[in-house]
């Protein structure tokens, strides 16, 4: 059975919900049956390639609260990540995620495109380093398993955005406006960051439908 997954690398409710699916598929009797493929969607595409904004002033622009407020839904963040065994740091700063989205895909046709994606959320939620810039991107390719210079040719010569806007606009034809997103068996879909017995209870429903 086919799991397809919509998410972004600077989306934290997309962090805990790849951890909860991991949780949920660990209980799901057909586990060993499940291809799962993550998709490209970018929280804010209009940002500007390059520039970098910290994410406590980012929520008090967006949300119009203090820094303090800011500081405090993050707090709200990492106690739910520790929950779940991830470490979480609100001493990070928000970019664009076009260029991480390209090396994903990168890294999907290597078959490593799930250590990849853990290795890019702990370096930027559990450590706080910005995953944004082509050296950063590459180091943290190395780290899963890539080869470090064909990532940074990959990310130098525009490799693969042809396969990040297709992801995005199947995003769009399936009315897809926040993740993470699971599809299940191709028709079945599941939004946010769900307890993971409510992942396994939507494979298992998602298999039986399959099978019937």
């Amino acid at each position: 059975m086919r799991v397809d997954i919509w998410s972004d690398i600077v989306c934290p409710w997309c962090y805990l919900g790849k951890r909860r699916f991991e949780q949920g598929l660990s209980g799901f009797e057909h586990r060993d049956q499940v291809e799962v493929t993550y998709h490209a969607f970018e929280l804010d595409p209009s940002m500007p390639a390059g520039q970098q904004t910290p994410v406590l002033d980012l929520l008090s622009a967006k949300y119009r609260m203090s820094k303090e407020q800011a500081r405090e839904a993050e707090a709200g963040l990492a106690a739910k990540a520790a929950a779940d065994g991830l470490g979480f740091t609100a001493d990070r700063v928000m970019a664009n995620t076009f260029d991480a989205h390209r090396l994903v895909q990168f890294g999907l046709e290597r078959g490593v495109q799930d250590r990849l994606i853990q290795r890019l959320y702990e370096a930027y939620f559990a450590e706080g380093r910005p995953v944004f810039d082509p050296a950063a991107l590459a180091g943290v390719a190395a780290e899963a398993g890539l080869d470090e210079d064909e990532a940074r040719q990959v990310l130098a010569d525009g490799s693969y955005a042809d396969a990040v806007r297709a992801d995005e606009a199947q995003a769009t034809r399936l009315g897809i406006t926040g993740v993470p997103f699971f599809v299940l068996a191709g028709k079945y879909g599941l939004s946010g960051a769900q307890p993971a017995e409510v992942i396994t209870r939507a494979l298992d429903e998602a298999w039986a439908a399959a099978a019937s």
